[in-house]
């Protein structure tokens, strides 16, 4: 039986839109200490990276201030109410989709025909690129790039290709708008949007030598 595809998004996203939401309810107020990295891994059950990611996520919208040597401390409850906001629109998507999933399961369609449909679609991307530039290119990663296991924004992704990730594809799992610290796995599926070029620009950063790159 074919496994289903499910869409979710990141979970150091999900973590910090959970604490974003605690703010809003106030059980969190301004200027309040919060979580040490440690602590908040224990709590979700996650590494100290994916707690530190999330909590990235929430510095990075001021929504909380991370000074060395005095924690975490809330920051603004606005911006934590715009965040929720966001966020919860962008789960209704990912509902859809996966009831869109679901459907296909549940109807058994023959996965061979859709392979081909897809296939098909493939093919066509590089014609509709030049009249539609939002209809991504993709790319496997492999153990052969340098960045194997290097966030999305350490290796300056959108610097150096001009590229936009959308999506990355992770076993039966798509992370749509992973955001600037999703790390790059091996066997990763990269989507992403560019120009008519982006496609080349991005393979040769990738699989070669980060020195020549970055010189």
């Amino acid at each position: 039986m074919e496994e289903k595809l499910k869409v979710s998004a990141p979970v150091y996203q999900q973590i910090a839109a959970d604490i974003a939401a605690k703010i809003v309810d106030k059980r969190y107020q301004v200027g309040e200490k919060v979580y040490a990295r440690s602590s908040l891994a224990s709590q979700y059950g996650v590494s100290s990276e994916t707690a530190r990611r999330a909590i990235c996520v929430l510095a990075d919208l001021d929504i909380v201030d991370v000074t060395k040597g005095s924690g975490v401390v809330i920051n603004s409850y606005e911006n934590a109410v715009k965040f929720v906001q966001q966020f919860t629109g962008i789960q209704s998507i990912y509902d859809l989709k996966q009831k869109v999933f679901n459907c296909i399961d549940q109807q058994k369609k023959d996965m061979k025909f859709l392979s081909s449909c897809v296939q098909g679609i493939v093919e066509r991307t590089e014609r509709f690129q030049a009249v539609n530039p939002f209809i991504p290119f993709e790319i496997k990663i492999t153990n052969q790039t340098p960045y194997l296991n290097k966030s999305i924004s350490e290796i300056n992704f959108w610097h150096y290709t001009n590229a936009t990730v959308i999506g990355i594809k992770r076993d039966q799992t798509i992370l749509m708008s992973p955001g600037p610290y999703a790390i790059l796995c091996e066997n990763d599926t990269l989507y992403y949007c560019g120009d008519n070029d982006c496609q080349e620009r991005v393979n040769n950063y990738l699989y070669s030598d980060p020195d020549s790159e970055q010189d």
